[in-house]
């Protein structure tokens, strides 16, 4: 995009020496290029000059944000009615953390769809399936019957890792990698089951994927994806496209009642976010969507390679993904 604005720009740059040309050729050719369609195309040139300038002025912001942030930054994001976009590095590989939850909710309801999976049955909790970390099913009592839809909530608004586990021991994680493989994603896999958190690990990984079980995808932990595949499954959750229309409506109310929001739109408490969030040690990552005055905005952020666990609300992953989606906010129109 940048090379096809910068482009545009030099259009008007020559356009404009051929309309004031001295010699007799550039005043015919000049008189020529007259007639319509010039003035046409040096007005888009000159709008894609204002929109490239805008993206350099945005990215000049995102940066200073950066600036002596001790971590690595992938981010992508888009104005879903305007089609703006903002990438830096938005394509690279991260470690997901618990947004893999949103392509495992996005399997099961596909799978319900097909009728393959009933969102109303029930899965039972057994003591030897609770992991610790986030969520609450930990501290309940095992043995009880849980349903499929309530499990789902639970991973999302709670990120309960017990929950996911459940689930995925249900559906398997090869059937959400086919799936994403199928939306033509080709980073977003899901590699295994949740060990738990630093202090309480499981011994041994679990439920891992044919994508887990390969030697170069343990460093992903739990997951793999890109900024820019997560917006994607985003936006189609916006238009409707995940499953149907119904289900992508049903999806996005779910990442509605997310409860944390201490990252994307931290102090923006006057607008509507669906989102998932995810961390660990030393990452942070946000991916939703955020209904703004400028449209609906669609990001993914992550932060990883922090040097120090912070897990308190004001750590500095959060706190970055926080003023970043802000300012991607207020650019992107």
């Amino acid at each position: 995009m940048h090379i096809f604005l910068s482009a545009a720009c030099a259009c008007v740059l020559l356009w404009s020496s051929e309309e004031h040309a001295q010699d007799g050729l550039g005043v015919k050719r000049a008189a020529r290029m007259s007639a319509g369609v010039p003035s046409c195309l040096a007005a888009r040139s000159r709008a894609l000059c204002a929109q490239e300038t805008g993206t350099a002025l945005l990215d000049s912001k995102i940066k200073a944000q950066i600036s002596g942030f001790k971590g690595h930054v992938s981010l992508y994001a888009k104005n879903l009615e305007t089609g703006a976009t903002y990438s830096l590095a938005g394509d690279d590989p991260v470690r997901t953390a618990s947004t893999i939850k949103l392509p495992i909710m996005i399997e099961c309801f596909a799978e319900a769809a097909e009728g393959k999976l009933d969102l109303a049955s029930t899965i039972k909790l057994a003591e030897q399936e609770k992991v610790s970390g986030s969520g609450i099913l930990q501290d309940l009592t095992a043995g009880r019957d849980y349903p499929l839809r309530d499990l789902i909530m639970l991973m999302i608004t709670l990120s309960d890792n017990t929950a996911t586990n459940l689930i995925i021991n249900r559906i398997g994680g090869n059937a959400v990698n086919a799936r994403m493989a199928q939306l033509g994603l080709a980073q977003t896999r899901c590699m295994r089951k949740i060990l738990g958190d630093g202090n309480q690990l499981k011994p041994f990984p679990s439920g891992v994927s044919d994508e887990g079980a390969k030697p170069e995808n343990k460093r992903w932990g739990i997951g793999r994806s890109s900024p820019h595949e997560m917006v994607i499954l985003l936006e189609k959750l916006y238009r409707g496209e995940l499953v149907d229309k119904s289900a992508s409506a049903e999806m996005l109310d779910i990442l509605k009642k997310q409860r944390d929001h201490s990252g994307i739109g931290r102090d923006l408490k006057d607008l509507v976010i669906a989102n998932k969030s995810g961390a660990l040690d030393a990452l942070r990552s946000d991916v939703g969507i955020v209904f703004s005055k400028q449209g609906p905005i669609a990001m993914a952020i992550t932060v990883d390679g922090m040097p120090e666990p912070n897990w308190s609300p004001d750590n500095s992953g959060e706190l970055l993904i926080s003023s970043l989606s802000e300012v991607l906010i207020d650019a992107l129109h």
